[in-house]
């Protein structure tokens, strides 16, 4: 397969915004949207940066992912809010509730936004990224259509529900963790599939419980159910499955059990006569501002010591370095900024596509 190449980071996101407004995005809302996509590329996680704006396009396209985001404010206290989203742009949903979890902090020292009818709002990690940056915890999960199966199951019936936390600390970077409660999530199965390399066995299962390892047949068995993710720990219990499992499922009531919102099979995006529908997913918010407790420095020293702890400690044979959540992607960061964002001939061709379609111009000395 041919090498990728590299685009530069702000030609990657000028695309990204020309492409949403060129769907009838509003100009604002597509900057969030493709500052979310961007941010994602720049921590390294192409499963949810710009490889995933042909995701948008066609679901924009199929009218299940509404363009003009009306959020609506369904019920609010001083530290909560419930709000439906009207399945308008998930990063523009899930942006405007993180900031109303964080202002209800600031004031009274927590805030918590539960959101239903939400969309794809792309990596977890960007919303509790925005309370660390500003002195604060953050906490966002979601929900998702069905993919994971439960332990001693075979059936999709949990999303990849990722759980995503950051703290600030007084290294370069603020702890974040952020991931799927599945071992692999559809969004790398995609990456591989446009790499045209194999899926590891012990990640995804067919309806049979077999192994399955080509990308592609994964993604059609996905898309009729004949395909689940395994949860984190894998098959079984003898590695912690159910852990995985059950984390899914603590997402999913967080998700759901708040907003009145849908679940599990009501998420697969299709109604009873076979027709799409948007997939009504829910979101929860939590910030906690750090000075309604101790003082921050004081936090942000406590929280590096613990990172430098773990950094320091005694490294198993053949390592020569122990990383924290949230280092990888600080470095990997100052090398996208220099290097660009990797384009492979598969994702090329998808950008050539959109560029085409909607008579963006400007691009074709990179694609």
């Amino acid at each position: 397969m041919a090498e990728s190449t590299y685009v530069p980071v702000r030609v990657i996101e000028n695309f990204m915004i020309d492409v949403f407004q060129g769907l009838d995005v509003p100009e604002e809302d597509a900057r969030i949207s493709a500052d979310v996509l961007i941010t994602s590329d720049l921590r390294g996680i192409e499963s949810h940066g710009v490889g995933r704006l042909k995701y948008y396009y066609d679901r924009i396209q199929a009218g299940v992912h509404l363009t003009k985001t009306e959020m609506e404010i369904v019920k609010e206290t001083e530290t909560t809010a419930l709000v439906d989203g009207h399945h308008g742009m998930g990063h523009v949903i899930a942006r405007r509730s993180m900031r109303m979890a964080m202002d209800k902090a600031r004031r009274y020292g927590l805030g918590a936004v539960a959101v239903r009818n939400g969309t794809h709002f792309g990596i977890a990690g960007y919303y509790p990224l925005m309370a660390a940056k500003e002195g604060m915890i953050g906490l966002t999960v979601t929900n998702a259509r069905p993919s994971i199966a439960p332990t001693f199951g075979t059936e999709p019936m949990l999303g990849t529900n990722p759980i995503a936390f950051a703290a600030p600390s007084d290294m370069p970077y603020p702890f974040c963790f952020d991931a799927a409660t599945s071992i692999i999530q559809r969004g790398k199965v995609e990456l591989l599939s446009r790499a045209e390399k194999p899926a590891s066995e012990g990640w995804i299962i067919d309806a049979e419980g077999n192994p399955l390892t080509d990308p592609d047949v994964i993604l059609k068995g996905m898309a009729v159910a004949q395909a689940a993710l395994l949860p984190l720990g894998g098959a079984g219990e003898a590695l912690g499955g159910y852990k995985g499992y059950d984390l899914a499922t603590v997402v999913e009531i967080l998700s759901a059990s708040l907003s009145g919102g849908k679940f599990l099979k009501d998420l697969l995006g299709f109604a009873e006569d076979g027709s799409r529908r948007p997939y009504m997913l829910g979101h929860f918010f939590l910030a906690i501002d750090i000075e309604h407790f101790i003082p921050l420095d004081l936090s942000r020293r406590l929280t590096g010591q613990i990172m430098r702890a773990l950094q320091n400690s005694r490294k198993a044979p053949g390592q020569d370095r122990i990383y924290v959540a949230g280092e990888k992607e600080y470095e990997k960061e100052k090398v996208i900024r220099e290097q660009g964002v990797p384009v492979n001939p598969n994702l090329r061709r998808q950008f050539q596509t959109m560029r085409d379609e909607l008579n963006i111009t400007g691009y074709e000395e990179y694609f």
